[in-house]
């Protein structure tokens, strides 16, 4: 007899990446990752940090943990750092999740909700999303007693829509004390909302309360996988039980803490952002397409359920032409492909592609 994985496993379905002809120059607008790349002081700080490849890293993520402290004002004993606040995300449900337990999530959150979810033999109650944005009186209605965990995106992707910081505490109003409300924040630093709140007054007043960060969107760190959570003293201690001992390898760490001590080069990413999100929206609307309103580095493009105009068929024109955006029928809309703010020459080849694909389906 074969060795067999737990119940829920093999309803998992694999990642699958992009894929491109041979050949073809490939703008990659399809994975959320920084437009402008990581700061030089993080490149320095990860140059530097080749000399001491030889050593584990520090285990505890000391100095990056007081430069998060630091920058956001918070106690370095409850933040706990990750390989990319994905694991986080799966480590608290590791560590909470028990067999039959609930996990309550919205329609079109982020995948690896469901994932963890249903690795951990837990069941996902899924709250659908009235025009593409949670629901707050859905969401808690569908709460019980053997809800363990309510994950909420914020923003979230893919739809880039947001709940302010009032619906977040009127949310969490709503939850029992014995439910874990996890917020992942990872796109917070590009929100340029006054009623937007990340989460952290919520961690610092509640005990089920956690907030994730990441540094692979706006600090441009994709690939190194940092990620980091604050969390009440007794949930930190959780996870510093769970996760492995060198989680976060040296090079990361080190440019992590550089990337968050350059200030002026994250305005400059959140200002490019902030610019070339509004002009991507605007010229895609200006080929007859629906582009939702959004707050992170993406965009939602809705295209035609029916026809020659749909957005498999788009998607296929694209990567034919050099653009290639993420199709998100994995998330329950498969009318929609999302599109990544990039750079200028990027955002103009897509919006030009997507102009050209308009035209060939007429």
């Amino acid at each position: 007899m074969n060795p067999i994985p737990k119940p829920g496993v093999l309803d998992i379905a694999p990642y699958i990446g992009t894929r491109a002809d041979p050949g073809v120059r490939l703008h990659q607008l399809s994975a959320n990752e920084s437009a402008l790349g990581p700061s030089p002081a993080a490149i320095e700080a990860f140059h530097a940090a080749a000399r001491g490849l030889h050593l584990y890293p520090d285990g505890g993520a000391n100095i990056l943990r007081r430069v998060i402290g630091e920058r956001h004002g918070l106690n370095p004993d409850h933040i706990v750092c990750g390989n990319g606040s994905d694991e986080l995300l799966s480590l608290l449900s590791h560590a909470y999740l028990r067999p039959d337990d609930e996990v309550v999530f919205s329609e079109h959150a982020f995948l690896i909700y469901r994932i963890a979810t249903l690795a951990n033999d837990a069941t996902p109650v899924i709250v659908p999303e009235p025009e593409l944005r949670v629901d707050v009186d859905q969401l808690v209605a569908r709460v019980t007693a053997k809800s363990r965990i309510v994950f909420l995106a914020n923003p979230n992707n893919p739809t880039g829509t947001y709940l302010s910081g009032r619906e977040l505490h009127r949310l969490h109003a709503g939850l029992p004390t014995h439910t874990l409300f996890v917020i992942d924040a990872a796109y917070a630093e590009f929100v340029q909302r006054e009623d937007y709140e990340a989460g952290i007054e919520l961690v610092s007043r509640f005990d089920n309360v956690v907030m994730t960060r990441t540094f692979s969107k706006a600090y441009g760190l994709a690939g190194l996988r940092v990620g980091w959570a604050f969390c009440p003293g007794a949930v930190a201690d959780v996870l510093n039980r769970v996760r492995g001992p060198y989680n976060v390898s040296v090079a990361a760490q080190a440019a992590a803490a550089a990337a968050m001590d350059d200030r002026a080069y994250l305005d400059r990413a959140i200002a490019h952002n902030e610019t070339w999100r509004q002009w991507v929206a605007t010229e895609i609307r200006k080929l007859g397409l629906r582009v939702d309103e959004g707050v992170a580095n993406f965009v939602l493009v809705h295209f035609s359920q029916q026809g020659a105009r749909n957005a498999k068929a788009a998607d296929e024109f694209l990567l034919k032409h050099g653009v290639a955006l993420r199709p998100v029928g994995a998330y329950g809309l498969p009318h929609c492909l999302r599109l990544t703010i990039g750079l200028e020459e990027a955002n103009r080849v897509a919006v030009e592609a997507l102009s050209e694909f308009m035209k060939a389906t007429a």
